[in-house]
C-alpha cells in the first residue's frame, strides 16, 4: 500500500497560481467566495536592505497523525486505509471542531450559499457538494485512484510540486524527503505531515 506524499519548491513556485486554478476545476471550491484549497502565500523574508519575497503553497498535510480527526465528534473526518485525510460530507455537522484543532488552517466550512451558488453553476447533477460541510484538500483522492496526480501537481508549469509514495525509494518525493531536502512544517506539534517543502 502506498503512503502519499508531496514536495512543494518554494525555489521555483512564481505564485502563478495555476494550482488554485486547477483545484478549483476539479473540486468546485467555491472561488466566488474568495475560498480554495490551495493557495500561495506570499511572504516577505528577512529585513531591510536583505529582504525578499517568498511564495509559500498551502495544503491539507494528510497527517499521519491528523489533530483534526482526533477532535471530529461526528467521525466526519477521517483516514483511509491508504492514509488520505478525507471528510464525510453527508456524517460533517459544521461544528468547526476540525478547523480549530488543524495548525495549518487548511480547511474552511463550504456554507448553505455555496452549495446553492455551486448548484447553479455545475448543476444540481453534477455538483460534488450537495450539503454545507468543512472542506479541505483530499490530494484529489479520485485521481490518484485513477493513478494520475493531483490536479494541482499536473498543472505547475514550474513543476514545483512533486507527489509520489513515501515508501517507495525510487520516487522522487522519497529521495528529497530521504535526503533532507525536504523538510515538513512545524514537525514539532507531532502530526507527522506528509507534505514537505524545499526552502
Amino acid at each position: 500500500m502506498a503512503r502519499y506524499g508531496m514536495v512543494m519548491d518554494l525555489r521555483t513556485c512564481v505564485a502563478c497560481d495555476a494550482c488554485s486554478a486547477a483545484c478549483s476545476i476539479e473540486n468546485q471550491t467555491p472561488f466566488w467566495d474568495n475560498k480554495f484549497r490551495t493557495k500561495v502565500l506570499d511572504i516577505e523574508v528577512g529585513t531591510y536592505p536583505e529582504a525578499n519575497r517568498q511564495f509559500v503553497p498551502t495544503i491539507c498535510m494528510h497527517c499521519e497523525e491528523p489533530a483534526c480527526v482526533e477532535v471530529c465528534p461526528s467521525e466526519a473526518s477521517f483516514v483511509t486505509k491508504d492514509g488520505f485525510v478525507l471528510v464525510d460530507y453527508e456524517k460533517c455537522m459544521g461544528c468547526r471542531a476540525c478547523m480549530a484543532a488543524c495548525p495549518y488552517d487548511a480547511r474552511y466550512v463550504y456554507t448553505q450559499e455555496n452549495v446553492a451558488k455551486a448548484k447553479q453553476l455545475y448543476s444540481e447533477e453534477l455538483s460534488q457538494h450537495l450539503v454545507p460541510h468543512v472542506d479541505k484538500c483530499t490530494f484529489c483522492y479520485d485521481r490518484v485512484g485513477q493513478g494520475m496526480d493531483p490536479a494541482c501537481v499536473s498543472t505547475c508549469p514550474e513543476k514545483s510540486r512533486v507527489f509520489g509514495d513515501l515508501d517507495d525509494p525510487n520516487s522522487e518525493v522519497a529521495k528529497l524527503v530521504s535526503a533532507g531536502v525536504a523538510k515538513p512544517l512545524r514537525p514539532e506539534l507531532g502530526t507527522k505531515p506528509k507534505v514537505f517543502y524545499i526552502l
